[in-house]
């Protein structure tokens, strides 16, 4: 039997390419196919305020020439006119909002098929095919638009149905790219795309609608609709499922990356263990953070730009840029805290689990905290209001180091498809948040307001309990990797015949093997290597 060792990720890093590897440069390309992930699922939340004639239902103020002036401390103006000018539907408050809600009722049915086929067949591909189907489905929306609402209803729910694989396709893909040690810089700086997304959506989408082509508005998603369509290109060029499959790869980034990866990244998953997976506490913690989480993303996403609107008196110009604040934030923060999580690992100041509590029960706390307070600001503070939200953004951005990239850390074989259970139940959030800021909010008040986010600090502080007693960042059992060893015992060896077994135990291993002499034995087992490496030296046995 000899022992194999695995150095430390730290002692090889001289000899593998790092900032130009082929991991890394997976990583470039997956962060901007976020932006586009984001820019075509957000971009008709800002398109419709200027594709929807004016219904004048702004309160607060007086209608003077087109103008809404609004009464009070604030005195703010927001220059409507110029904004609907170019507007063609007459769409009611509930057709807008139904057309809003389809996007979700397509995109909660296809994440846990999208993990499965993922990590069985390669997420590359997945994510690949369903970017193409969201480009096509963003190019022919102006035209759909024109022709039919009920058009309008069937894009959205392809949209969703085809942009929902995006997270479970990476998740699984950096379960088979992303040695150990790296894993929360390579997945945070991946997801960064999705903040870049919405602050460009958001920032560029109220200036295409004054001064873009086809009415303003329908530049917006033919835009975004042809750059993600030449993502798509690039995507299939740069990436490959596996390491080994990479046509362009090093041969010592291949060998850094497969020895350090706790399983065969070759062995496609055949088979899921479902009842384990809905056993492990580890699983439900991820999915509860993940939910709490996606209700107060949810609940800034769809209500920001309104809070801002109705509360604060910001116009429509400044609304649009002011809303995209937060998520510049978010984006710093998220960046800071995949590099920040990967240095207290190597450096063995925090393990895994240790570090995967910090960061998401700091986020849950620290969000929380500043949404009470958020609450309590009038238009009179708005200044005071903006800096409040963004820090509250900036905190849910340390996210990117809890449980976004925990699912990797215990399962990373069945990432994909973990990512896509927590994920079709974190997506009820976005159906139901957005309802409920509306019931609370009848008046649009700022007293009605701060219940919102009543509600979305008491979702945080649960999920900062859950994820705190019962996330784990060590591999669990059933993420193991089967493997079949054969032990041959010489005539030689001398056994007892009361037992008439022994029993062989690989060092630094907990997995036994059963063995009687002369006899070659067989026997499949569970592959243990060293879950955390941030604890202490990977090693594998090798039979």
């Amino acid at each position: 039997m000899k022992e194999k060792n695995i150095q430390p990720e730290e002692e090889i890093d001289d000899e593998v390419p790092c900032c130009l590897s082929q991991r890394w440069k997976t990583a470039y390309v997956g962060f901007f196919g976020f932006i586009c992930v984001y820019a075509v699922r957000v971009n008709l939340s800002v398109a419709i305020v200027c594709m929807v004639k004016s219904q004048n239902l702004t309160t607060g103020g007086t209608e003077e020439n087109g103008t809404i002036i609004y009464q009070g401390p604030c005195r703010a103006e927001a220059e409507s006119s110029s904004v609907y000018e170019h507007a063609e539907f007459d769409w009611s408050k509930t057709t807008q909002s139904t057309i809003l809600a389809s996007f979700f009722y397509g995109y909660i049915v296809t994440q846990i098929p999208a993990g499965w086929l993922a990590d069985r067949f390669g997420g590359r591909r997945v994510f690949g095919i369903g970017m193409l189907i969201a480009s096509i489905c963003t190019l022919v929306f102006p035209v759909c638009a024109r022709i039919s609402v009920n058009l309008v209803y069937a894009l959205r729910v392809l949209l969703g149905l085809s942009t929902a694989v995006s997270f479970p396709a990476v998740q699984s893909l950096w379960g088979r790219w992303a040695p150990p040690l790296e894993r929360s810089k390579l997945v945070s700086f991946t997801y960064l795309g999705t903040m870049f997304g919405m602050v460009g959506t958001f920032s560029t989408s109220g200036l295409l609608c004054q001064y873009g082509f086809d009415n303003g508005w329908g530049s917006i998603f033919y835009i975004t609709g042809g750059l993600t369509l030449l993502w798509v290109c690039a995507w299939f060029y740069i990436t490959a499922d596996t390491p080994d499959q990479h046509p362009r790869i090093t041969e010592a980034e291949r060998k850094y990356i497969t020895s350090s990866i706790e399983y065969n990244t070759n062995i496609r998953t055949l088979k899921t263990p479902w009842k384990s997976i809905a056993m492990s506490s580890a699983v439900w913690a991820c999915l509860t953070a993940h939910v709490c989480n996606n209700w107060t993303n949810y609940t800034l996403l769809t209500s920001l730009p309104t809070f801002m609107k109705e509360v604060l008196k910001f116009n429509i110009k400044n609304n649009g840029a002011l809303s995209a604040v937060p998520y510049i934030c978010q984006a710093v923060s998220g960046f800071l805290a995949g590099q920040t999580a990967d240095i207290l690992r190597s450096k063995g100041v925090l393990n895994t689990t240790h570090t995967r509590k910090l960061y998401q029960v700091s986020s849950f706390l620290g969000a929380g905290a500043l949404l009470v307070a958020v609450g309590y600001s009038s238009c009179d503070k708005r200044d005071v209001a903006v800096v409040l939200l963004s820090l509250a953004v900036m905190f849910t951005g340390l996210s990117r180091a809890g449980y976004i990239v925990n699912h990797i850390d215990f399962a990373p074989r069945y990432a994909g498809v973990l990512y896509g259970i927590t994920n079709t139940l974190a997506t009820v959030p976005g159906m139901v948040a957005p309802i409920v800021a509306g019931a609370l909010t009848p008046n649009k008040s700022q007293m009605e307001w701060r219940y919102v986010f009543f509600v979305c600090a008491g979702f945080d502080l649960f999920g900062a309990i859950a994820f705190g007693l019962f996330a784990s960042g060590t591999i669990q059992d059933w993420a193991r990797d089967e493997v079949e060893i054969e032990v041959k015992i010489p005539k030689e060896v001398e056994v007892n015949s009361d037992k008439k077994m022994e029993m062989v135990q690989a060092e630094n291993e907990k997995t036994l093997v059963s063995v009687e002499p002369e006899v070659t034995y067989s026997t499949v087992v569970k592959r243990h290597v060293d879950s955390d490496p941030s604890d202490k030296m990977v090693k594998m046995v090798q039979f």
